[in-house]
């Protein structure tokens, strides 16, 4: 999943999968840019180009539309975008493993493939739409709801949370970059670790 804050226009990036260190290759964001995941057969260039173009003002659309068009190999592909104003993009390849699809809503984009069904997705958007709390609260219970309702078909391995908000000293470092680059239960771990973060970075600065 990406999402945006609506309120705070934090943005950010959940995601787990059936291999190691999925943090190093699909999330991708910048504040004030957008939240890419490049995912399925999955291409770095999506999350690295596709800030740079939107950076320069295309929307989230026009900007898959030129990575997709570049590309030769995109049936593979599944990517997702959303942008500071909230925009989404998303495309699913004819060739990604089933079950492979994406939804889209308001502040937040959702995508996945190699899936149990179209059942984790779902989950994934009621969970984030109904849940009151900042962004990396409602991607985390977002990525449970995801792996409770059956996850990658193929088991579990890693898993990954990313946000990025306006900092004190206005550098461009993640606000929150968490991950579990292999684990029998990823989600679980990162919800511990998470835990862990809040305790001592969140708590104390009342933020």
């Amino acid at each position: 999943m990406v999402a945006r804050c609506e309120r705070t226009g934090e943005l950010g990036v959940c995601v787990s999968t059936a291999v190691p260190a999925v943090g190093s290759i699909v999330p991708h964001a910048e504040l004030d840019v957008a939240a890419i995941a490049t995912q399925a057969t999955s291409n770095v260039v999506y999350g690295v180009k596709g800030l740079q173009l939107i950076k320069l003002g295309l929307s989230p659309t026009s900007a898959l539309d030129a990575l997709l068009r570049e590309d030769e190999k995109r049936e593979v592909r599944q990517v997702i975008m959303i942008d500071k104003d909230g925009r989404t993009a998303a495309f699913t390849g004819r060739e990604a493993v089933e079950w492979s699809g994406h939804l889209t809503g308001r502040n937040y984009a959702t995508a996945g493939n190699m899936l149990v069904g179209p059942q984790v997705i779902e989950a994934m958007a009621k969970a984030f739409q109904s849940t009151e709390a900042p962004l990396e609260e409602r991607l985390m219970v977002a990525l449970e709801a995801g792996q409770k309702a059956g996850g990658d078909k193929r088991g579990r391995v890693s898993a990954v949370l990313l946000v990025m908000k306006r900092l004190e000293d206005d550098s461009p470092r993640p606000w929150i970059d968490l991950r579990v680059d292999e684990h029998l239960d990823p989600v679980a771990e990162l919800r511990r670790i998470y835990e862990v973060f809040k305790a001592r970075y969140l708590s104390a600065k009342k933020v």
